[in-house]
């Protein structure tokens, strides 16, 4: 079968099962264009709550599909690949963050929404790197423990001069294995671009940009501006998608490393085969994990 021959299939499936295909901006291509929804995990998980379907598949990674079941528990979730999981989710495990507040009492636990459902539970709200300044600017806390990625944490703390942070040093491994000597080089080659990165990226990266933002974010930036060249630093599949989306103009990834393993993982046939019944993982989570994970989540969408 041909790629386009599989998607013929793949709508065909959806409609006949009832299901809802949701694609994070980091999937590959071919699997955006049978997805019902695409973007970010957060703006995913919104829009699987409104979709009429019983069943969702998400293309992402494992924290992305407890995000949607967490806030649509009367659906099937699915997950294409059962391996695609997320280092970064992965840091920290709830009795960790148990530890950490032992330890910083006075402080409000605030989780980027990349972590895992059951490490939310111990948390006090979470936040996207697209929120994260508007919901701790308006946050009743004066002192926030951020965790686990640093880098966007430290993003945050320089918008915020009137709250005081506490990191934990995690991350995204993908984004902090961009360096400076990355920047200056890809503005060597590409002189006329302007720089959009993640602010998961490290400081000295984020620092030297044109704009800082979420990977919609990025993606809008670049539609929106009059410029024509940009370098891109996050990952790999936003080039090959706004490539598409803005033919008449020219993208350049930041650097060669920008490419997410994990992400990559799910395919179109990984996608197929779940349709079929012949692959993928349901999601099944506990009664109490999604109400002890919702909590945080529902704090976020209040503010």
């Amino acid at each position: 079968m041909t790629t386009a021959e599989i998607q013929e299939e793949i709508r065909r499936l959806k409609k006949e099962k009832d299901f809802c295909i949701l694609g994070h901006a980091y999937q590959s291509h071919d699997i955006l264009e049978i997805a019902d929804f695409t973007g970010d995990s957060y703006g995913l998980a919104l829009s699987a709550r409104e979709a009429k379907q019983k069943n969702i598949i998400m293309c992402g990674v494992r924290f992305m599909g407890e995000v949607v079941k967490t806030l649509s528990p009367d659906r099937h979730v699915y997950l294409p690949n059962p391996m695609a999981g997320c280092p970064m989710a992965e840091q920290l495990t709830r009795e960790d963050v148990i530890r950490l507040k032992e330890r910083y009492p006075e402080h409000a636990v605030c989780a980027y929404i990349n972590t895992t459902a059951e490490l939310k539970t111990a948390c006090d709200v979470i936040v996207t790197s697209s929120s994260a300044v508007d919901i701790l600017r308006n946050y009743p806390a004066d002192k926030i423990l951020f965790i686990p990625d640093c880098n966007l944490g430290r993003w945050v703390e320089k918008q915020l001069p009137e709250k005081e942070f506490v990191f934990y040093s995690g991350g995204c491994p993908t984004h902090m294995r961009v360096k400076k000597e990355n920047v200056l080089e890809s503005k060597k080659l590409h002189p006329d671009a302007e720089l959009l990165v993640h602010p998961e990226c490290l400081e000295e990266v984020s620092e030297l940009a044109d704009y800082v933002g979420s990977t919609t974010g990025i993606m809008a930036y670049a539609k929106k501006s009059d410029k024509k060249e940009f370098i891109i630093g996050t990952e790999q599949a936003i080039v090959e998608h706004l490539q598409f989306e803005c033919p008449d103009k020219k993208f350049y990834l930041l650097s060669d490393c920008l490419v997410c393993h994990n992400m990559k993982l799910t395919t179109l046939m990984d996608v197929y085969n779940t349709l079929l019944g012949n692959g993928g993982e349901e999601l099944i989570m506990s009664d109490e994990l999604i109400s002890g994970s919702y909590k945080p989540i529902e704090r976020m969408l209040n503010s």
